[in-house]
């Protein structure tokens, strides 16, 4: 009697593990049916590899399912490498035309927009050029008139219309040389206060990794003043052996590890071209980077996985096999829960294990949280044997 009102509290003790402490319903039910069984002398036995849950139960557990992955991990190239900026993130800012710097507004490490100024030049270019802009202002302004008055002259049948042409010709020549004009006060920044001035503008937005330039100092036209840097993505380069790169594609997964630090990153580029010096062949490998945990310069290891193809290898997260009896075992999931199915592992790549035998591939299994089934299924075993 005492074996057969331990296998009816099987299920409930799951209910009880899974859904958490304090649900005074959830309690009161399976009391409910405790009392039930125990009453009415029935015998609730299911196989000895099934747990029982339901969609919330494994909700609240936090048990994420998932199918395993077919051709399974082939292998995994190690090696080391360097981080760097993305090429299209790190801009370097220079003077557009030469003059005495008489502001700086960042410092290194500082953020900055977009089009934000950097720093104020003090330059005869920079009045020569606003002149030319007012000038050519003017210009317009003053065809624009006389073409008005043209065209009401060529109206009162008063003046011919060769003149209207000519004042509609001279009109547009100055508008061309007005935007002529302003674009060429655009290219250096413009703005910087008074007529000799101009500001030197981020072309990105991010953060000053460099400053070479100093307040008061005559700078040159073309000459570096900072350096601006868009971190949030960062590039790891490296180069593999020809028979290793022809065995990685662009989007193969890669696993960066250093001190503390493993992230996962893609690969975005493998070389067509050979190394002239090394002869090797060059490879990118793109890292999301927000929060800044890696640093440009840095080195790091490399884990190129690579994915075996041509086969039918089944591959589950290694979290998702659990030792019973020190047998591994996947939790496959069924109609009404989890049923702990014996596999045979194979070799270990980068957080996969492949799996000889015991799974299919279309099979959904608990891949993260899966010791929960495990305990709750040992805990309904050692019931069994009281």
């Amino acid at each position: 009697m005492k074996k057969t009102i331990m296998r009816a509290l099987a299920p409930v003790t799951l209910a009880a593990l899974l859904a958490g402490c304090g649900r005074g319903a959830g309690s009161e039910k399976a009391g409910a049916e405790k009392t039930e069984a125990a009453e009415g002398g029935e015998t609730r036995q299911g196989p000895k590899d099934i747990v029982t849950v339901s969609e919330q139960q494994i909700a609240d557990a936090g048990i994420e399912v998932t199918r395993p992955t077919m051709g399974g991990v082939a292998g995994a190239i190690e090696l080391s490498a360097t981080i760097e900026g993305d090429p299209q993130g790190v801009q370097v800012v220079s003077a557009a035309v030469g003059g005495r710097l008489v502001s700086l507004t960042r410092n290194l490490g500082q953020s900055i927009g977009r089009g934000d100024p950097l720093a104020i030049i003090e330059s005869r270019e920079a009045a020569s050029l606003k002149a030319e802009v007012e000038a050519a202002r003017a210009r317009a302004a003053l065809a624009q008139s006389n073409l008005r008055r043209e065209q009401r002259l060529f109206a009162e049948r008063v003046s011919p219309e060769q003149d209207l042409v000519a004042a509609r010709t001279a009109a547009a020549e100055a508008g061309i040389a007005l935007r002529l004009a302003q674009q060429q006060l655009s290219a250096t920044g413009s703005g910087g206060g008074s007529l000799n001035r101009i500001a030197v503008r981020s072309p990105i937005a991010g953060q000053v990794v460099a400053r070479s330039a100093t307040l008061g100092q005559t700078v040159a036209a073309d000459a570096e003043l900072f350096r601006v840097a868009n971190l949030s993505k960062v590039t790891v380069t490296t180069s593999l052996v020809p028979s290793d790169a022809g065995r990685v594609r662009p989007g193969a997964r890669v696993e960066v590890t250093a001190a503390g630090r493993r992230q996962e990153g893609r690969v975005t580029f493998v070389s067509p071209v050979l190394d002239e010096t090394t002869r090797l062949v060059p490879v990118i490998v793109s890292l999301d980077n927000a929060g800044a945990p890696w640093r440009i310069g840095e080195t790091v290891n490399l884990s190129i996985l690579v994915p075996a193809s041509g086969d039918r290898t089944v591959a589950v997260p290694s979290a998702a096999v659990q030792m019973i009896e020190d047998k591994p075992f996947v939790f496959v999931r069924t109609a009404t829960g989890f049923r702990a199915t014996p596999v045979t592992l194979g070799r270990t790549n980068g957080g996969q294990v492949v799996v000889t035998s015991g799974l299919g591939g279309p099979e959904r299994i608990a891949s993260t949280n899966s010791f929960t089934l495990k305990a709750e299924l040992g805990k309904g075993e050692g019931g069994d044997e009281d």
